[in-house]
């Protein structure tokens, strides 16, 4: 990233791994399905322990959940859409150096319950429970 580059992302308050997920979201776009399940599995390889292991159950849980979401990246993490609509994504820790990964959910996901209901879940490790849950959620978002 040149110079320029870096100074208008910290102008605008961005950081480089915002700036670089922005530019693999253009990307995407200009590749049009964003390459599927290749490119969402592509893109759990390049993952770092503990995170690739969790993207991996993750991508299995969610294609079980609902097989007819197709999969893709998304700012170059891997989504779950619903013909062009982003339903899902998980969000891996070393993407933006969280603490956590994460399983999001956008507004298209049919997850509303009153007022206020959540649309992303940190998380650590899975157990049984939260594939559970996992499932759960999905299956509804899609519903």
């Amino acid at each position: 990233m040149g110079k320029t580059t870096q100074r208008t992302a910290k102008n605008r308050g961005m950081s480089g791994e915002e700036v670089a997920a922005i530019r693999e979201h253009i990307k995407e776009l200009n590749a049009g399905k964003a390459g599927g399940e290749e490119a969402v599995l592509a893109a759990i390889a390049k993952m770092k322990e503990p995170d690739r292991s969790l993207g991996k159950r993750i991508h299995s849980i969610i294609m079980a959940a609902a097989p007819d979401l197709s999969p893709k990246t998304w700012y170059g993490m891997p989504a779950y859409a619903k013909g062009d609509k982003v339903i899902c994504f998980f969000q891996n820790a070393g993407k933006f150096k969280a603490r956590y990964s994460s399983i999001g959910f956008s507004d298209k996901a049919n997850l509303d319950d009153g007022n206020m209901w959540p649309i992303a879940f940190a998380l650590k490790e899975l157990t049984a429970a939260e594939e559970a849950r996992i499932k759960t959620l999905v299956k509804s978002a899609v519903s």
